[in-house]
């Protein structure tokens, strides 16, 4: 009888396992799940820049409007924060907590820098008379461009919430979780932006 009740407790402690989630998997699911939802909407984004970039009402063309070395310049910053927020990651896996938080100031610095240069862009366009409502193609290539800038935006803000934890309480299970998310986050927005160079501004110039 008693070899019975204690297999019980047994399975029934078994089962809760089963049933138990970590929340740091669960999270990082929320992630992956936001992420495809993100893929989702800059693919429709970029679908709809395609069908519509020809279509200038008269007003400036790609070609007309777009100057490559600011271009170039957006590219190498933020290609050069990914590579900076890959070495904050390898800080965090081996504890070394202030070099951690010092590799994320860098890459939050670039991309604060990449914004700047966005925004320069931007008004520089404006100025020109190409601005949202000029064209179908204006009014894609903002809402394409200028939905990957408010990406990083967010990220900066999310990034800086993050070094602020990280600076009171050092590297622990919710720390490492968020840094690792931010990392993934911050290369994905990498990974759509050389699409943006390619398919919006290489081909526009061609």
């Amino acid at each position: 009888m008693a070899q019975a009740v204690s297999q019980h407790g047994h399975d029934h402690a078994h089962g809760h396992d089963h049933g138990h989630h970590d929340p740091q998997e669960l999270k990082m699911l929320g992630f992956w799940i936001f992420l495809i939802t993100d893929v989702v909407l800059f693919g429709t984004l970029f679908a709809t820049y395609v069908v519509l970039h020809n279509n200038t009402a008269g007003g400036p063309t790609a070609h007309e409007i777009f100057e490559m070395p600011g271009v170039i310049a957006e590219t190498f910053i933020l290609l050069t924060s990914s590579f900076t927020s890959g070495l904050a990651v390898l800080a965090m896996n081996a504890g070394k907590v202030k070099q951690l938080i010092g590799w994320l100031i860098v890459t939050w610095i670039l991309g604060a820098a990449f914004i700047f240069l966005e925004v320069d862009e931007f008004i520089k366009m404006v100025h020109e008379g190409f601005n949202y409502g000029t064209s179908a193609f204006a009014t894609s290539f903002f809402t394409l461009v200028g939905t990957h800038g408010l990406h990083v935006s967010m990220g900066l803000g999310w990034m800086l919430l993050i070094m602020i934890q990280l600076a009171r309480k050092g590297i622990t299970d919710v720390t490492r979780g968020k840094v690792n998310v931010i990392s993934l986050y911050w290369h994905f927005l990498d990974a759509v932006w050389i699409f943006l160079l390619s398919v919006v501004y290489l081909m526009g110039v061609m």
